[in-house]
Formats: C-alpha cells, structure tokens, sequence
C-alpha cells in the first residue's frame, strides 16, 4: 500500500538506551481520492493529500465525490477486493503500524550548481609542482580516441531537486497529538521541511 505525508521536521528518540535518529512525517491528510478501473482490467486507487488552494474547474469535476482537490495525488495499483472494499474520502492513517518497513520517496534539497568536488567526491589536485589556481577543477575530461566528450561524465552542474528513494526503513513509532497522526521514520528521508513524500509500506 502507498500513503502520502508531509515531512516536519528531525528528532531523536531513545530505545534500548541508544540514541536514534527519525524524521518526524504528517499522514494525517492522507486518503482515497479516487478510483478507476484501467484499460488494461487492472484496478487503481487515487492516494491524495492535503488541499488544493487554486484547482483548475477540470480537477474540480475529477474530485467531486471527494469534495475538493488534493494537493497531490498518486495512482496505485491494488487488486479487485482492495478496489471494492475501499470508498472514497477514506482515511488511510490505520494503513501503516509501528515496526513496518517503508520506502520513502520524496524531491531532494536543490542545491544549485555544483562542482566536481561537492557533486560527485572528486580529490582535489595537489597545491604545489607547478599548479596555479586549478585545484578544484576536474583535470582531463577525455581521451585523443574517440575525439569527443563520452555522455555520462561526471562533471560539474546542477545538483539535488530530484526524485529520491530511500529504501526498507523502520517506521520506529505511531503517534496521535493534537488531533493530527505523526509516524516516525528511522534515519532521514529525502525533501526539505513541508515537501509532500511517498511512503511504499513493505508488505511481508
């Protein structure tokens, strides 16, 4: 199964009397969007979250039963008795326990251009012998044969701002405060503070 949440903020918990990190994720918004039936005969499931400020009149018409236009919406394949049995407008907070493993998806921090040293962990060149103000730069990029620049190449550019999975992390505990309901992910997951993710419940 497949919920969205919202990533708040970093903390560390206690078990065992060792310290651990978890991130902090808001599921409380997420349900039943939608449901369609494929042209191939398989079955999907509309996974939302959260509330559309400014939707178009057309996603307004798609989420009529629904009574408002989510903030983000994910197509999930399920089988006939999970299509039937679920109803739009459900909540899938009780879709996820304590102790269960997720993927979590999510778009990285953008941090702008970049060079090698910072984006792929290149060595710097050495400061001396000669070398005047090019200790950061890459060095050759490619041989006389084939006489180009092969793609590929680890080089300098833009880095982060793309779709990241991290995988089979432990969701550490389930908590309801103030009326909201809050999951706590060991380790961190990808996104900035506010950022929509992708939780994949690791099922057996």
């Amino acid at each position: 199964m497949i919920l969205l949440g919202v990533k708040k903020l970093m903390t560390e918990v206690i078990r065992k009397y060792r310290v651990t990190p978890v991130t902090v994720v808001d599921i409380t918004e997420a349900v039943v969007a939608g449901k369609r039936q494929l042209e191939d005969g398989r079955f999907a499931l509309l996974v939302g979250y959260g509330t559309k400020k400014r939707p178009t009149k057309p996603e307004s018409g798609q989420f009529k039963e629904l009574g408002y236009v989510p903030q983000k919406v994910v197509q999930v394949i399920v089988d006939e008795e999970q299509f039937k049995s679920a109803k739009i407008g459900d909540k899938l907070v009780d879709k996820i326990e304590q102790g269960e493993k997720v993927d979590v998806t999510g778009i990285s921090k953008g941090k702008g251009f970049a060079g090698v040293i910072k984006r792929w962990g290149f060595s710097r060149q050495p400061k001396t012998h000669g070398q005047s103000d090019r200790e950061r730069h890459p060095g050759a990029i490619g041989a006389q044969t084939p006489g180009r620049v092969l793609k590929g190449k680890k080089m300098a550019g833009r880095m982060g701002n793309e779709r990241v999975t991290v995988k089979n992390l432990e969701v550490v505990d389930k908590l309801e405060l103030d009326g909201r309901t809050y999951v706590l992910i060991k380790g961190a997951v990808p996104g900035k503070y506010g950022s929509i993710v992708i939780l994949k419940i690791n099922e057996g």
